[in-house]
């Protein structure tokens, strides 16, 4: 294991790495098609209200991709919905559905950087997990080191085996990681403060004029003036402060103003970001990502659960090296029971800090029309990657199951600066 020396990974987390050398640095994303995505999807049927299309974008943010197609089709943007939330500066290839859209409505649209086939029809629309996986084809320019051949063999090799599981940077916003301290503010029922984090904290790859406009909102708490320096593409942040134009100190009904599926995110952020911090504490502790502690919750093939204690700890280690078990961690929710393990009690003791209990999450699944129960999540992911190095380029092929980051991926290879792979 080595440690993170960067302080946003730290913060978010994410702390520790596999791979003992010292890494290939490099750059991710230079290009859209550095940061190819596949999405491996479930069979398609022939009839349904739901016409499933596949799109393939480049440079898209998704949700500004769905909004754009909806307004060319004349319909709401909440009757196209997804299976998986793809990266904008990327070449992404996903399904989408659309609730009562004819094949030939599709003709129409015609936007730069956008293809959209319909592939087929269903009887329910997409929801976020209806997939198998993604694809990955990633390429790492510029990188360094005394023997790049030999140090990509041990990453892949230490990839096989099996990484932290982190949700990867992106989770929390790539120029600006504050949507888990967002979703902390809805969980504590501060709605105010969950607008001021939103809008009023400024990242360091902000232009200088966005920046002071944040901070001056932090300052007054003036919705208008922000309106007057906040750029027009900041669409959220500007529906938020619209709202509150009109009606002051309705925080609460400012919030609102934002996608339900983003609204969630927030919350769903401050979950990843206790998962990270719980999963960090058991590498801390010098617990293997392959071998069972005691209190360390198993998912088995079946779906089934159990948790670790004496009188199973070594059958739960033999399934585990089996590939026929694997060890989780709970993502807190209103229906969250934690156990005797150290990673689990390091959450139930950060979210005492914060000041939020279990029974938190049922409020905020009131406001953004979401339930939060709680969910499992591996600690560990492994997948073999087929990696090729020429001059001081190494691209990376591999797949990855639902909700796993090929970020995770790539930091294990690179050890670099986060702002170097966005």
């Amino acid at each position: 294991m080595k440690q993170s020396p960067y302080p946003v990974e730290q913060t978010l987390g994410m702390q520790y790495y596999v791979c003992d050398n010292e890494g290939i640095q490099g750059l991710l994303r230079q290009e859209a098609e550095d940061f190819i995505v596949h999405e491996i999807n479930n069979p398609v049927q022939s009839s349904g209200k739901y016409l499933i299309c596949s799109l393939e974008k480049k440079n898209w943010e998704l949700q500004r991709a769905v909004k754009e197609i909806a307004k060319i089709l004349g319909i709401s943007h909440r009757r196209i919905s997804w299976a998986g939330t793809k990266d904008k500066h990327a070449v992404t290839t996903q399904l989408i559905s659309l609730y009562d859209i004819a094949e030939t409505d599709i003709e129409n649209i015609h936007l730069k950087d956008i293809t959209l086939t319909p592939v087929g029809r269903s009887d329910q629309q997409l929801s976020l997990g209806d997939l198998q996986g993604n694809r990955f084809e990633i390429t790492l320019r510029s990188c360094i080191s005394g023997n790049l051949t030999e140090a990509v063999a041990q990453a892949d090799s230490c990839v096989k085996t099996g990484v932290p599981n982190y949700f990867g940077i992106q989770r929390f916003g790539v120029q600006r990681p504050v949507t888990h301290l967002v979703g902390k503010q809805i969980l504590l029922e501060d709605y105010k403060e969950a607008v001021r984090t939103y809008v009023g904290f400024p990242s360091e790859g902000e232009p200088e004029s966005v920046a002071k406009a944040r901070t001056d909102y932090l300052s007054d708490n003036d919705p208008k003036k922000a309106l007057e320096n906040l750029p027009v593409q900041m669409r959220y942040e500007r529906a938020i402060l619209h709202h509150l134009a009109e009606r002051p100190e309705d925080y609460e009904g400012a919030l609102k103003r934002v996608p339900p599926k983003l609204l969630s995110m927030f919350v769903s952020a401050y979950q990843s970001w206790l998962f990270n911090m719980g999963l960090s504490h058991r590498i801390q502790m010098g617990y293997a990502l392959s071998e069972p502690a005691p209190g360390d919750r198993i998912l088995f093939q079946n779906g089934k659960t159990d948790i670790v204690g004496e009188s199973n700890a070594a059958q739960a280690a033999v399934l585990i090296r089996r590939g026929r078990a694997h060890i989780c961690l709970e993502m807190p929710g209103e229906k969250t029971v934690p156990t005797g393990s150290p990673s689990e009690q390091h959450i139930s003791s950060l979210m005492e800090a914060d000041g939020i209990s279990y029974a938190s999450f049922r409020k905020a699944g009131e406001l953004t029309d979401m339930s939060f129960k709680g969910a499992l999540r591996m600690i560990s992911v492994s997948t073999t990657v087929e990696s090729e190095v020429c001059d001081d380029i190494v691209r990376l092929s591999f797949s990855l199951g639902p909700g796993q980051y090929a970020t995770t991926i790539c930091r294990e290879y690179m050890k670099a600066d986060p702002v170097r792979m966005i």
